[in-house]
């Protein structure tokens, strides 16, 4: 058995988890961000030992311990380089653990973390080549190749939310413009929605928000949509077609045997992925070819990081 801990700016999220990726116990701590790294990590240790405690099984049964964590994370050294989010910087994650638990530990980038999860036991189980896009503030994105994440080699690799997909277009908070991140994730889905809702005062999306431009989500042009709202269902075309131009480039540049998605937006099912599979496949390289890659819904969820985190190991 193996411990995945995902760590994000909000919450401490762990699991005991078998060797088929199967989530034996699990539970989490708030991450309380503003701390120090020493006292996060305390935490985390904690967590561990409460997760092997309740689970009635000893820390002998455990094989290693796995992490996804948020930035820049050099898997060879175990140090976080730089988590804005959680202000770490050159965080020595791997040997502050150690000092509560002595156990082998790994460590990932959380996005690359969660496709690891979607490939050993989601979306992507059972191939060897994946990509997983989560479409949420931002847009992450994780790539397995021969069941390794592929991460570059100074670990920044798979930043896909920031391939360019119109020069010069919107603005990035990376500070370049056009990124495909500025259109496709849950935000650029929002600013579409804002902004053809002042074109449209008669939208139903005003209706849905009650009124308050500032209460667009990402589901409001979608619901709206299903309503038969046109300016709505002008937006959800607008966004799925952005997000067709991404997903044809990754596939055109991996050829994975999936691609799958994951995040809020993802939860619109057929409404997102019908539409968008169509226009992939007008996109793609290997549009007439006898094989392409099957697009899906990511199925872990929340569960994705702590799966993929105890499976780090297998990659070493």
């Amino acid at each position: 058995m193996y411990i995945g801990i995902d760590l994000g700016g909000t919450n401490i999220a762990a699991g005991i988890v078998d060797k088929e990726g199967k989530i034996i116990f699990k539970d989490s701590v708030p991450t309380k961000a503003e701390r120090s790294a020493e006292e996060v990590i305390h935490d985390m240790a904690e967590l561990a030992k409460k997760l092997v405690e309740k689970a009635g099984v000893s820390m002998d049964d455990i094989e290693w311990i796995g992490i996804g964590s948020p930035g820049s994370v050099n898997p060879k050294t175990g140090v976080i380089e730089y988590a804005n989010n959680l202000n770490f910087r050159n965080v020595e994650m791997r040997k502050i653990l150690q000092t509560y638990i002595d156990k082998p530990v790994y460590m990932g980038n959380d996005a690359n973390v969660a496709a690891l999860g979607e490939a050993y036991a989601g979306a992507a189980k059972g191939v060897d080549h994946a990509v997983m896009i989560t479409l949420g503030t931002g847009l992450g994105g994780g790539i397995i190749i021969d069941k390794k994440i592929y991460c570059g080699f100074n670990f920044y690799g798979a930043e896909l939310g920031h391939l360019v997909i119109e020069y010069n277009g919107r603005q990035c908070t990376c500070g370049r413009k056009g990124c495909w991140e500025a259109y496709s994730s849950a935000t650029g889905l929002v600013n579409m929605t804002k902004e053809k809702m002042l074109e449209e005062k008669n939208s139903l999306m005003w209706e849905i928000c009650g009124g308050d431009i500032e209460r667009a989500s990402g589901r409001t042009a979608f619901n709206a949509m299903k309503k038969g709202d046109k300016a709505a269902a002008q937006v959800v075309d607008m966004y799925i077609s952005y997000l067709a131009c991404g997903i044809a480039s990754v596939i055109n540049v991996f050829q994975p045997e999936v691609l799958c998605i994951g995040g809020g937006v993802s939860n619109e099912g057929d409404n997102l992925l019908k539409p968008l599979i169509e226009k992939v496949n007008k996109e793609t390289y290997t549009k007439d070819g006898a094989n392409s890659t099957k697009i899906k819904v990511a199925t872990l969820g929340n569960d994705a990081g702590i799966v993929g985190a105890a499976m780090l190991g297998f990659g070493e």
